[in-house]
Order: structure tokens, then sequence, then C-alpha cells
């Protein structure tokens, strides 16, 4: 028996010995900077942190690998059981320089396909020695439920959930363990809506004590105008009014001090319209330090760079221009609540764009502005103009606040295309950059996606060990393309094209099935994932590297079985 099913086979009671060998977490600071970290990448958490500056880390997700079981797993993955295998050397890692992790339960596809652990499991005794086996495996302080979709109106999961974790806070507290319990909530933007509100409401009429209400201010679906810091702050004063009325023993300080605050950063699952910006990140840095709120987060630190300017949201980007860990920069000395924010700046192009013809020349504003502290020297510079394309900045280096002209002409025998430019400004707090986007008229080299619809029967040209074409399901036409991800082994198929260089492409491709991965790989990095029981279209957009030549691919995760695509495009 694995450890993970060893322990969800304990009772809550029969695991108190088990946690004595164990030593008990050091509790958070009370302010904490805690980014979500998407741990299905099978990158390093320690890595990561280590490189953005983020000292505490949300992990996401655990859940069950399938709907009505008990035990649970990292990304409801059977190939990433709690135990010390899995990250158990990243999070001491982590730990041994001062920071720590929140395991975080749910999350949307767990929640939407009944795998989150009190959606899935109906005895609470298993639901809380679950949640036991996370904190004595991994020793934390803290963990969040992060509930939202179908989970926020499971009335019977809800409270399954929490009578689960007023048992285990009994059994931390015999146990002389600290531990925290946060709740992760859609909100509107003025508080939470009725559905998150039962959560609470529920917690308190089991007893449960729940330190810290972590709202997800993005995502707010409602075709309104939105400036996102502001909505923000409009959102936490609504719940803070809410949270009143459910612990009318609280004072405003103390009920401040259990808002948690999760920001996507960049452009939002709903568009352009809900984008949080950089200047955005220092407003609610600042205004967060004066409401001594509890924790401050976002969506992910996998987003935290600028690699796809002007794109949707995404997994890997944020869709803006932004220098790689900027919001992770800013919101770093949140943690501990006192650190005042240093002397920063901005930077970005106006327009970001522009469009001419081969021996045509085009300029744009580039505006520096000071985010915190006082104004320092930034040196300016511009880099990727590739052959027959040359660019500069004059004057080269301005005070922040100042502002400088970006000129660039291209020759007749400029190849047609469009490419990213990046303008870096470094001053003595460090450097930001923001992304030009030329575009040189003309016929553009395409490439194509061959045998996207397998309506030839064949595989060729995609190659993929033990992937074959079937002519069920299929999304159009009478074929389709079969990914076969085993029990024990992922599935891919993929292809190899060459593309026009330094040109924005998007992947689109039907897909169905748990985990289905879509992306684009070599000359562009790129992917978005669905899991979805009947077809549903994913889009990537990239750009191509200097050779243009990528690899396109379809991937399905171990154990979740089969993945199927058809009609893939490119365009």
């Amino acid at each position: 028996m694995s450890v993970s099913l060893a322990l969800a086979a304990f009772s809550a009671g029969s695991l108190v010995a088990a946690a004595g060998t164990a030593q008990a977490a050091t509790p958070l600071p009370s302010h904490v900077f805690a980014p979500y970290f998407e741990a299905w990448t099978g990158e390093s958490p320690a890595a990561l942190a280590q490189a953005s500056g983020a000292k505490h880390l949300t992990m996401a997700f655990i859940q069950a690998a399938t709907k009505g079981s008990c035990t649970v797993y990292w990304n409801g993955d059977t190939g990433m059981p709690i135990a010390n295998g899995t990250f158990g050397a990243d999070i001491a890692t982590i730990r041994s320089r001062g920071g720590d992790v929140i395991p975080s339960f749910g999350g949307y596809t767990a929640d939407n396909t009944g795998t989150e652990i009190a959606d899935s499991c109906t005895n609470v005794d298993s639901i809380a020695a679950a949640y036991e086996s996370v904190i004595t495996t991994y020793d934390v302080p803290r963990l969040d439920m992060d509930i939202e979709d179908n989970s926020l109106t499971n009335s019977a999961g809800i409270d399954r959930r929490n009578k689960a974790i007023k048992k285990v806070q009994d059994w931390a507290a015999a146990s002389g363990r600290s531990l925290q319990i946060s709740y992760t909530l859609p909100t509107t933007t003025r508080g939470l809506a009725d559905s998150g509100l039962a959560v609470l409401r529920n917690a308190v009429t089991n007893g449960t004590r729940v330190d810290v209400v972590n709202m997800m201010t993005f995502d707010y679906y409602d075709n309104a105008a939105h400036e996102m810091a502001t909505d923000t702050q409009t959102s936490a004063t609504g719940l803070v009014s809410q949270l009143a009325g459910l612990y009318p023993g609280k004072t405003q300080a103390q009920l401040w001090a259990s808002v948690g605050i999760t920001e996507m950063i960049g452009v939002d699952d709903f568009g352009p319209a809900e984008t949080f910006t950089t200047a955005d990140a220092a407003t609610v840095y600042n205004w967060a330090v004066s409401k001594g709120i509890n924790e401050l987060s976002f969506w992910a630190l996998q987003r935290d760079n600028g690699g796809c300017p002007g794109g949707a949201a995404a997994d890997n980007c944020s869709g803006i221009s932004q220098s790689q860990w900027f919001f992770s920069h800013a919101f770093e000395p949140f943690t501990g609540g006192t650190t005042v924010p240093g002397n920063d700046f901005s930077l970005a192009a106006n327009p970001s764009s522009a469009a001419v013809n081969p021996g045509a020349s085009t300029s744009a504003t580039v505006t520096t502005a000071v985010t915190s502290g006082s104004a320092q020297p930034v040196t300016l510079s511009v880099s990727g103009a590739p052959a027959g394309v040359t660019a500069s900045v004059s004057p080269g280096s301005v005070t922040a606040g100042g502002s400088a002209t970006l000129s660039v002409a291209t020759t007749s025998a400029a190849v047609p295309g469009v490419y990213p430019l990046t303008v870096t400004g470094a001053g003595t707090s460090g450097s930001h950059s923001a992304t030009f986007t030329l575009t040189v008229n003309g016929t553009v080299p395409t490439g194509s996606v061959v045998n996207g619809g397998f309506e030839t029967g064949a595989l060729s040209p995609w190659v993929g060990a033990g992937d074959s074409v079937v002519s069920s399901p299929a999304h159009s036409g009478t074929k389709a393309l079969q990914v076969a991800a085993t029990a024990s082994s992922t599935g891919e198929a993929a292809q190899n094209i060459t593309l026009a260089p330094n040109h924005a492409y998007t992947l689109k491709a039907w897909v169905q099935g748990s985990y289905a991965y879509l992306g684009v790989r070599g000359g562009a990095t790129a992917s978005t994932w669905t899991s979805a029981s009947g077809w549903t279209q994913l889009s990537v957009p990239f750009t191509t590297g200097a050779s243009g030549a990528v690899t396109i691919y379809v991937h399905g995760w171990y154990g979740q079985g089969s993945v199927y695509a058809d009609d893939f495009t490119l365009g």
C-alpha cells in the first residue's frame, strides 16, 4: 500500500499518533506574499521561488483522481502521491531559505469534475484524514480550500468539508500543532456572492475557524468596465462588511487581518477588459500594506513574464508587456508587512505596435513613470531588430518620469513579417522592458499543419509512439487522432513545421479527454489545456523565433486515459 493510500485509510483520530513523529510547522508571517505555483508543469517550485524572489508559494492543486474517491494526489495524478518523494525536497529547500508553502485543495477543474475531496468523498473522517496526511507529510502551517464553480452549490460537500476541517483543527490543537485554514473564493466587485457567503455561514454553524478569506479579484464576467486595482479595494471593503456580520466579536483591524487577495496578473480569463496592469501592482501593494491584510497572492508564478504581449490568458505568460518576475518583485516586500517599497519605475511604448511597408519608417514614444520611492536615472536601449530593420532610442537616458523616442527604419530588403522589438530601461533598482511589435507589410511565407484532420487515415507526418487514427470520436469528417496516454506513461503526437521567422501565429485544434494539452515548442514555447468529455477547441498564440522552426503537439497525462484531437489549423 502506498503512503497516500495508507494515510487516507486512517481515521481522523488515528493520525494523532502518527503526527507525533513529525516536526510541527512554523506559523506563517502575519502578512505573507504567496503566489500560486502550477504544480502540474513538471517545474521545481524551489527553483522558481528562488528565481522570482517569492519565498512562500501556494501550491495548486490537490484533488482526488476520480469522482467518488477518498484518496488525494497532486493534480489528481496518481503518479504524484502525497508523499515526501513528491515535492518534499523542494519544500525543504524553500523552508531552508526562510519560506514555506500552502497546499491548496480543489481548484476550478476539481470543483467542476467532482474530484474536490469533500465533493468526491462522502465520509467526513476520510476527508479529515486526507487533510491530515498533507499536514503531517509536509509539516505545513496552512491549508487552502479553493472552492468555486460546482463546489459552491454542493451543499452536502460544503457541510462535509467544514465538518472535516473542524475535526482537523481539534486534532491539531490536541497535538500542539499550529494550523491555519484559508478559503479561496470567487468574488464580485462589492464582496462575496451569496454562494461564497454560504460556505462561510456553514463554517460558523459547524464551529469551524476560517483564518483567511482569500478573494479571487478577477474573472468578474459581468461585461462591465474594470479598473482592477479599484475593484480589488471595493471588493475587499465589501468582504469586511460581510465578515463583520458573521463575526460580530471581531474588531475592524482583526477583520482586515483575515482578508487575502489573489490577483490574476495581466489578462484574465474574461479577456483584455479585465487586465491587471503593472501600475495596478503598486496601487494594490500600497493599499494592502495600509489595510494590514493577511495574504497577497496572484495566479500564477509561471505567468509572471511578458512572453505573450497582446495575447489572451495563458498558463505560462501574462498577456501584457512586462519584465520577467515584475509582479513577484512588486509584491515580494509584503511578507512581514512592514517593508516600505523602494525606488522603482515602469516603462511602456506608445503606440505598442505599427505596420510599415518595406523601406518606410515609424516611431513610438517610450514613457517611464515612478511606481514607488523617488525618481532614478534610466538607461534606454532596444533589441530584436531583424535584418533590414534598424531601431534606436533617443535620448539614451532619462530620469524616471521622462520620455524618449523609439525610431524604427526599414530597408527595401526587410522580410515581411511580425517582429517584436524589446525596449529595455535599466535603473539602479533593476530593469524593466516593453515590447513594440513591428509589422513589415507584404506576403509572409507561411507553413501549415499537414494532415490536420487525419482524413488520410494515416498518422504521418505526426509522430507518437502508440498513437493511432480512429473513426470515433471524430470532430468532423470520419477520422481523428487518438493519443495513447496509459496508466504508466504519458502520450503525445507531434509534428515539425517551418514557419515564417519572428511571426505571430495561432495554433488551434479540437480536443477531448482529461488533461488534454495543445502546445508548441522549439522555436517558440506556449501551451494550454482542458479536461472535457466533449469536443473543445483550444487556441495557442505564439511567435516564432529567428529560424521559424517549431514543433506542434497534443499531449495527454499518464493515468488520465486517452486524449483525442482533430481539425488542427494554423493561422
